[in-house]
């Protein structure tokens, strides 16, 4: 899918919190961010947060600042480590009593998926993620969404394991069209909608060796793998094969 992105969610709750990891002191809630989520090469000095809910202006400086992503019932659902933090400017005051906008100066890195804050308000908004549901995303979005899912999935304590009931999984060959594709649609099939099993080769084979005790998967039917053949590199393709075959799983190619 390359068109529009999907539908939208209101931002009228604190999505973006800052807070000292520290001290676990709330230094900043506000519905919006701009300059976190951007291109390495489009980075600013500043990152400036609108429509803040609140701001600590007597704590101007801290060194352990965490970015969180709070969904609408208020649980933390995804998080950055910042490290130092500087607040700047602050905005006016609007009519509802929220600030307009407050910049902070960050010295730590920022999120390199633009995209990403378009997943992240789909993932706070409190609607159960539906099968399938990265699909409806552009494909230049695919690889914010693992990042996203991977984010979240180890943030609400999740482990690189397959939690699933299916010891099949099923993929589409016509839906993967990027090596991130790949992993969106291998998480799904295994660990269900919005879930997560690796997002590179060393991580998927992180995730089949957590799994071995416990819940090893067993096999992996792979329908249309030649549409997947003719847009995923042929070495990625082999090494994603050999690296499921070494932890036993059965590969069906179709």
């Amino acid at each position: 899918m390359t068109g529009e992105l999907p539908m939208t969610f209101d931002a009228d709750f604190p999505m973006y919190v800052v807070t000292d990891e520290e001290s676990g002191e709330v230094l900043l809630a506000a519905e919006e961010v701009e300059g976190f989520f951007v291109d390495p090469e489009g980075e600013s000095p500043e990152v400036v947060f609108l429509r803040a809910h609140r701001v600590e202006k007597d704590r101007r400086r801290t060194d352990n600042a965490v970015l969180e992503i709070v969904n609408r019932r208020q649980e933390k659902v995804g998080e950055y480590f910042i490290g130092r933090a500087v607040l700047g400017d602050t905005g006016m005051k609007l009519p509802d009593g929220k600030i307009s906008s407050v910049s902070y100066r960050f010295f730590g890195n920022r999120c390199e998926y633009p995209g990403a804050a378009a997943v992240w308000r789909r993932w706070a908004s409190g609607v159960a993620m539906e099968k399938g549901e990265w699909l409806q995303w552009p494909v230049s979005h695919h690889g914010a969404w693992l990042h996203v899912v991977q984010n979240a999935w180890f943030t609400s304590n999740h482990r690189a394991v397959r939690y699933g009931v299916d010891e099949v999984a099923h993929l589409d060959g016509d839906h993967i069209f990027t090596k991130s594709g790949f992993f969106c649609a291998l998480g799904e099939a295994v660990n269900g909608p919005g879930g997560y099993f690796g997002s590179n080769l060393d991580a998927l084979a992180d995730c089949l060796s957590s799994s071995l005790d416990e819940k090893p998967l067993v096999r992996v039917v792979w329908r249309d793998f030649r549409a997947s053949q003719e847009v995923l590199d042929r070495a990625f393709l082999d090494s994603a094969i050999e690296v499921m075959r070494e932890f036993r799983v059965d590969i069906a190619i179709c």
